[in-house]
């Protein structure tokens, strides 16, 4: 057992720990928190069977942000240009009064729900069956819309369904891994301890990233594929038709369990390792190593993040990967998955509810079936659910347009993290804006007409779902501060105030505390492919966690989902009837019953290679992506006010190769202006930082309206998953007066 210790225990004091699980990233580490008089004072590992005892340095420091002096302790309501305090009956009187007159006005869509990926489940449930089953808005959408909703597409186009195929124990038993523009080092360090240890007690495991950068992964892998930006589907093809070419694929597997064979060989067979090349930029050599180690391999485990879901044709590149998988037969075996991989804590509970873009249960909101049956369980009418839900893109657009006239951010800080930021920032202050947040102190916060303080990890109880499907339990180990509330009060008393009621005039939420939520919820997904019916709180804690489906005939939970290669795809099942992946179109009942695979077989899909929308020319010659540091998560609301986290990333900066900074004579920490179609920031060059030539590199976290990547990025999105394009801007470099900044400090 490894233990991992941080913290400032009191001596002489009466310490107790609490059993929990991290509430930073999808990896779902358990932890133990330390409790003195009340307030969180440390946290460690334990032998979790995800973590072993380890924790990240984001996990580490978390604990220590929950009492910053920025939290919101009481409600604050907009007097003029500034926020003032208030009661809570005041703030929720206003919210009610303006909601009822929106609803009243201009319909149900006038109101719009935008949360976090870092909410509990019991919340998240709570939200959709307020929103969609009380309210009847189709506006709801988290802002794992922004860095995962590739994920729950893809696996409904390949698979019918979306939902992880495989287990973490799978890259232990694997032969190869494939990292698909995931810096696993530094955005889920202890999944990457795990693999560094599996390559330890495994030489022979190799390891490929495909990354632009050469990452602190790359650098530790066995081959490392540099691709231009926006070019990912072009590599995926090319390595799928070595495999067919070379004869490494399941003719039998093909046959029987998947369609879509033969379009698919037509469609890759151009992508030769040299026509490839061209593209992409990476050596034919390379493609045929990378292809050779994929195709004899026993066991291949894949995973895509945000270097895929933020970039050009997200979508298509992360169906041609599971296609890679389906082709090869490995699929649903030990050491044979590809993860699609999510990136904040509870962002899998997000699409299982359907407080994302879905609808609770992956119940398919084009079929009348699953919507009878929702409407049963619910308890009303069915008119009110089935409506298209509108991605978060689109409902931004909405509010730009005025369209939304009340518009609820819960736990995200959209006013630093949305593309085309500038545009956003109009329609935020034009709305009618409910922020609920536990810090007071957020870009989103200073434009809100009404704040609301919650509780935060650690202050409240409730379940989160990692990447594996495992559900973890987050303990409640202390008290909010001030007059804050969970996120989970507040819509039930939301929902009390606005008087919503099922069809018999009992309340529609009728329950109050978090595990009446968590029991609700386990019959609503009862019978439904994320089916929590079998789980309890005491199970959770006692085995720390469990992967659905979990039920009466899998009381210990499912390791691996397609053990027997059958595929929710039928119409009956499916969860989509899916989208046109170059023009988003959603295509109807009938439209898939067209196309629809053989009872339960999977999809072969990809995509033939299409340039990036935004591209570079003698005005625009670089390329600048974005992407995330080890020791800050999203807009730094947690991790900037972590004293140590703050020191070892202190700001800002623009990566910048050798060669392109001697060409425009920019020295190492001299501060640049970065200049796109759509606006500019200004950083300091951090020079040699990894980045290949015609490239610039900027970290995300950074929301100050100067230094933020995203006033610089497009407005486009990925037609079928909505998710925005945050990894390819064409902007130029400028000089500015030659100073170095302040804060400038090299590692």
């Amino acid at each position: 057992m490894r233990l991992r210790l941080v913290g400032r225990i009191p001596e002489n004091s009466n310490v107790r720990w609490v059993r929990s699980t991290c509430g930073l990233c999808s990896i779902g580490c358990g932890v133990e928190v330390a409790v003195s008089d009340g307030k969180m004072c440390g946290i460690r590992g334990y032998d979790h069977p995800v973590s072993r005892g380890r924790l990240g340095p984001k996990g580490v420091g978390q604990w220590q942000c929950n009492d910053h002096p920025t939290r919101g302790k009481t409600p604050l309501m907009r007097n003029q240009d500034r926020l003032v305090e208030s009661t809570w009956d005041e703030a929720m009187d206003r919210i009610v009064d303006h909601v009822n007159r929106a609803i009243a006005e201009h319909g149900a869509s006038a109101v719009a729900f935008y949360n976090s990926g870092q909410l509990l489940l019991e919340e998240y449930y709570t939200l959709s069956k307020l929103a969609r089953g009380g309210i009847g808005t189709p506006n709801v959408d988290s802002n794992t819309r922004l860095c995962t909703a590739t994920v729950g597409e893809s696996l409904m186009q390949s698979f019918g369904a979306d939902g992880p195929p495989g287990a973490y124990e799978d890259f232990e038993q694997a032969d190869c891994i494939v990292l698909f523009g995931h810096n696993a080092a530094e955005q889920s360090t202890v999944l990457w301890m795990r693999m560094l240890a599996a390559k330890e007690a495994n030489p022979a495991l190799k390891i490929i990233t495909i990354d632009p950068r050469r990452t602190a992964t790359a650098k530790a892998a066995d081959l490392h594929l540099a691709p231009r930006p926006g070019t990912n589907i072009a590599l995926v093809n090319g390595i799928m038709r070595w495999l067919v070419e070379n004869g490494h694929f399941d003719r039998d597997f093909v046959d029987e369990y998947t369609v879509g064979f033969a379009a698919l060989r037509t469609l890759i067979e151009p992508y030769t390792p040299t026509h490839v090349e061209a593209i992409t930029g990476i050596p034919a050599w390379q493609l045929a190593r990378a292809a050779e180690w994929i195709g004899t391999s026993p066991r291949v485990v894949t995973t895509c993040l945000q270097g895929v879901y933020q970039s050009n044709q997200a979508t298509a590149t992360a169906c041609a990967v599971n296609t890679m998988h389906l082709v090869m037969g490995k699929v649903g075996k030990p050491g044979c998955a590809p993860f699609q991989f999510a990136g904040q804590p509870s962002s899998m509970n997000t699409r299982e509810t359907g407080a994302d873009g879905s609808y609770p249960g992956y119940r398919n909101w084009a079929n009348p079936v699953h919507m009878a049956d929702l409407a049963k369980r619910w308890n009303v009418p069915v008119e009110i659910l089935g409506q298209k839900p509108i991605a978060a893109p689109d409902i931004f657009e909405q509010v730009v347009a005025g369209q939304v006239k009340v518009l609820f951010v819960m736990g995200t800080n959209p006013a630093a993290s949305l593309p085309d930021r500038e545009r956003m920032l109009g329609g935020l202050r034009d709305v009618f804006l409910v922020v609920m947040d536990p810090f007071a102190d957020t870009e989103t916060v200073t434009l809100a007409d009404v704040y609301l303080p919650t509780a935060m990890w650690g202050e409240k109880t409730g379940c989160m779902t990692n990447a594996e499907r495992r559900c973890n339990l987050v303990q409640k180990v202390v008290e909010p501060p001030g007059l804050a509330r969970s996120d989970f009060d507040i819509l039930v008393d939301l929902a009390r105030r606005m008087q919503l009621v099922d069809r018999s005039g009992r309340p529609l939420i009728g329950y109050t505390e978090p595990r009446e939520a968590f029991e609700e919820w386990k019959a609503c997904s009862k019978g439904t492919i994320p089916d929590y019916s079998g789980m309890t709180y005491e199970m959770l804690v006692e085995r720390g966690g469990v992967q659905w489906p979990c039920n009466s005939d899998r009381p210990n939970g499912t390791t691996r989902l397609y053990l027997d290669a059958r595929f929710p795809t039928s119409p009956e099942r499916a969860e989509s009837y899916l989208k046109d992946l170059e023009t988003g179109h959603d295509h109807s009942k009938h439209e898939y019953e067209k196309v629809v695979p053989p009872r339960d077989r999977a999809r072969l899909i990809s995509e033939a290679y299409h340039p990036p929308g935004d591209e570079v020319n003698v005005e625009y010659p670089m390329i600048a992506v974005s992407g995330r540091l080890a020791y800050h998560w999203h807009t730094r609301t947690k991790t900037g006010k972590v004293a140590e986290l703050v020191d070892a990333a202190p700001r800002v900066y623009v990566g910048m190769h050798e060669e392109d900074a001697a060409g425009l004579h920019i020295e190492d920490g001299e501060v640049v202006r970065i200049v796109s179609r759509r606006g500019t920031l200004v950083a300091p060059a951090k020079i040699g930082d990894n980045t290949p030539r015609g490239v610039i590199f900027v970290p995300f976290h950074f929301g100050d309206p100067e230094t933020s990547p995203n006033s610089v990025m497009p407005a486009l999105s990925d037609p079928a998953s909505k998710q925005p394009i945050q990894k390819h801007a064409a902007v130029r470099v400028e000089k500015t007066d030659g100073r170095r900044d302040a804060w400038w400090r090299a590692p």
